[in-house]
């Protein structure tokens, strides 16, 4: 081995690293075990920086099957149905490949839905860009970084068979060296049919399946836990390269699989491959496992140990299987012509003994590897910025006349429609979408088992969260569930993916724990348990690190498939209400984001309770049959809501609304929604037991689209609205 600081620098390890090696195998460690523990305690597969601030994050309610510590989280939806969830990062690849990033993140994240025995019904996904308007070179890349992950995730998906049915892109500079590509899955399957990541059993046949391990995604996890510089950006060997075709027969031999009785557990080989998977496996237990890597298929020649155990090779899986069932196992994906070998076996010794060629290779103590790897307490320091930037408002900056002021932000990247996007996803195969991309608010799929539903959102304000960090990823949480609820689904858990800067520097450690603090919070509050997700630090490009982004995905589910909410005007003549109290708040704001190209301010008022009892009031209303259409009031203030509504709906619609400040109706205060209401008696005498301020504000109808000041031809927003994203992203094609 060459010298061992250069060995220990190339693989991440600190001094302080290696005395612990050394303390837990009592001798010099070989290449390959150093390999071993470099994956296992990278910050990707070990959560070293994070895992201080995670403890403590509500995991439990009744309707909780399974929290963190999974592949993925399980809810129960009823009638002997669960729905099994997460949500995951693949930025630096997609950052260094956009096609084959975006398109291995969504596969990544469909194996760890599948592996626990369900079959994936819908997949999101959340985008972050940099700027991508202008003829310079980075607005250039930009777009070709969007096109690269868009056919990503689009092919991957459809060839699986799933549909996207939804998700959220935005733009902004801080993603400039960064960009972010978060996937979602969720997956459908009996509650008494749910697959564990566990090895157990002396003697119980390990068995590898799938396709055939090569060179690709060398070093990934460890990639994924470094930040960019000039001399890294091009490290495509680290990027995996997926096979969607493979994973969909991987896909089906596993369904046919889990409907017998032959195995223990199964785990998804996704960051550090075959290392992450049988450690973890072998880790849940306390077991020990013996593997020969001589035996696993092999797509290269001359591999070598340290590569078949560090490759991330795509659409693979681990299974432990009972002793005995080995035969039944290997027959059912061969017929689906996959790969399968029994390269090993559980043992209680409590070590991972790899063999070559009847060799011994390693010999690692399973536990100290896969349960204690080290727990960082990294110094924490509120940012000086926060300090600039909190005092100052749109008070202090020139009037614009709100007609002007709408102009502009109708016409933002982040209001106007991405079908340019999703129309490059199959967003109804499967036949269940209910509600898909485009149609405003949170997405749902029927479950055609007990015809009930399942909404889902996925959401988070960067902007929000770089002014008030714990504020910011509260009202992340808030956002999504109100999203959910405006579907007339009640909001039940979420799954997060937290992007965040280098940990190394404080200000982003503080952070990310303010993002942390925020999100147990809410989560708390609202009653709305964490079930799984990721962390993703390091997005940083020489020293500039993006804003933080923690996407929060939340699940809802609606007990009947005929009662889902539209988002946009449904019917001419009906009476519309403004749900909710507006303030003079702006910090954060799109209006302060693209009239003055600032991103500072106070964060708006946060209340739990007037947030719970908004949801309440929709749901009820909806069971009720009170209301034709409900979308929540976020991002441009009740104005830009109103004409998305419009838009999307063809209908117009002229709207009075109190405002102290004609600005206000770009305000962006949270717990607020607009209603259009099908019987105003009824819904008005809710709305007044729950506590729930409801203002008339118009009538759905007519060719324009009229709020306070503000008007435009219909035909004029839709044209904005529909098109103005494609002129942008297409202009180099």
């Amino acid at each position: 081995m060459e010298n061992i600081n250069d060995v220990l620098k190339s693989h991440k390890l600190t001094q302080e690293d290696y005395q612990n090696i050394l303390s837990i195998l009592g001798r010099e460690p070989n290449l390959l075990e150093i390999g071993v523990f470099s994956a296992m305690w990278s910050e990707h597969c070990s959560y070293k920086s994070s895992k201080k601030y995670l403890n403590g994050f509500p995991t439990k309610a009744p309707w909780v099957i399974q929290g963190p510590g999974e592949n993925a989280g399980v809810i129960d939806v009823g009638d002997g149905m669960a729905a099994v969830f997460k949500m995951e990062s693949h930025n630096h690849p997609s950052f260094i490949e956009p096609y084959q990033g975006a398109a291995t993140g969504v596969g990544g994240i469909l194996r760890d839905v599948f592996t626990m025995g369900a079959r994936p019904v819908a997949n999101l996904n959340a985008l972050r860009f940099g700027e991508v308007e202008g003829p310079g070179a980075v607005a250039k890349h930009q777009r070709y970084l969007v096109r690269g992950v868009v056919a990503g995730i689009g092919d991957y998906g459809n060839c699986m068979g799933v549909p996207t049915v939804g998700g959220e892109t935005s733009f902004d500079k801080c993603y400039n060296g960064n960009i972010l590509v978060n996937a979602f899955t969720l997956g459908l399957c009996k509650t008494d049919e749910i697959f564990y990541g566990r090895a157990e059993g002396i003697g119980n046949p390990v068995i590898y399946v799938g396709s055939k391990t090569g060179r690709d995604g060398l070093g990934g996890a460890v990639m994924a836990s470094d930040s960019f510089t000039e001399e890294n950006k091009s490290l495509r060997p680290t990027v995996q390269v997926g096979d969607p075709f493979a994973e969909k027969l991987l896909l089906e031999a596993c369904m046919e699989l889990f409907k017998q009785d032959y195995i223990v557990g199964i785990q998804d080989m996704g960051a550090a491959g075959l290392t992450s998977s049988s450690f973890e496996m072998a880790g849940r237990t306390g077991s020990g496992m013996k593997m020969d890597l001589s035996r696993v298929p092999a797509r290269e020649e001359g591999m070598i140990p340290y590569e078949f155990m560090l490759s991330e090779s795509q659409e693979r899986m681990l299974i432990c299987a009972k002793k005995g069932m080995e035969e039944k196992v290997l027959e059912i994906f061969r017929k689906w012509d996959l790969d399968a070998e029994v390269i090993g076996e559980v043992t209680d010794t409590g070590h991972m003994e790899l063999f070559w060629h009847g060799e011994k290779v390693a010999d690692i103590p399973v536990q100290p590897v896969s349960e204690q790897a080290p727990v960082l307490d990294r110094p924490v320091k509120r940012p000086a910025y926060l300090d600039e930037i909190v005092g100052v408002g749109i008070d202090d900056y020139e009037p614009i006349s709100n007609q002007k002021a709408f102009e502009s932000l109708i016409s933002s990247l982040e209001v106007v429609d991405k079908s340019w996007i999703f129309e490059q996803y199959d967003s109804m195969v499967q036949t269940n979408t209910a509600k898909g991309p485009g149609s405003l608010d949170a997405s749902v799929i029927r479950i055609k088992e007990n015809g009930k539903a399942l909404a889902m959102s996925s959401d988070c304000n960067p902007r929000y969260n770089f002014i008030d960090p714990k504020g910011g990823a509260a009202a992340a949480v808030m956002e999504s569930g109100r999203n959910v609820a405006m579907s007339g689904a009640r909001p039940l858990a979420i799954t997060d993916c937290l992007n965040y800067g280098n940990p190394e520097n404080p200000e982003v450690m503080w952070q990310f724990a303010q993002g942390c603090y925020g999100i147990k919070e809410a989560c708390a509050a609202l009653n709305t348990p964490v079930v799984s997700g990721n962390v993703s630090l390091y997005n940083e490009t020489n020293s500039v690190g993006v804003y933080p982004t923690p996407s929060i995905a939340m699940v809802g589910l609606n007990d009947d498939a005929m009662r889902i909410l539209p988002s946009s005007f449904a019917k001419e003549g009906n009476s519309v209400y403004l749900l909710g109290e507006t303030a003079h708040e702006f910090g954060g704001s799109l209006y302060m984001k693209v009239l003055f190209d600032k991103v500072r301010g106070v964060l708006p008022a946060i209340d739990y309770a007037k947030e719970l009892a908004l949801w309440e009031l929709v749901i009820e209303a909806n069971k009720a049959g009170m209301l034709a259409c409900a979308k929540d009031v976020n991002v441009g203030g009740v104005a830009i809501a109103l004409a998305k509504m419009a838009a999307v709906s063809g209908q117009g619609i002229k709207a009075s609304v109190e405002a102290k400040d004609p600005r206000d109706i770009f305000s962006e205060s949270f717990s607020r929604a607009i209603v259009e209401v099908a019987d105003e008696k009824g819904f008005l005498a809710m709305a007044e037991k729950l506590g729930v301020k409801a203002e008339k504000i118009g009538v759905v109808g007519g060719e324009a689209f009229t709020c306070n000041d503000v008007s435009m031809e219909l035909s004029q927003v839709q044209e904005i609205y529909f098109n103005r994203f494609k002129q942008v992203i297409e202009q180099d094609i």
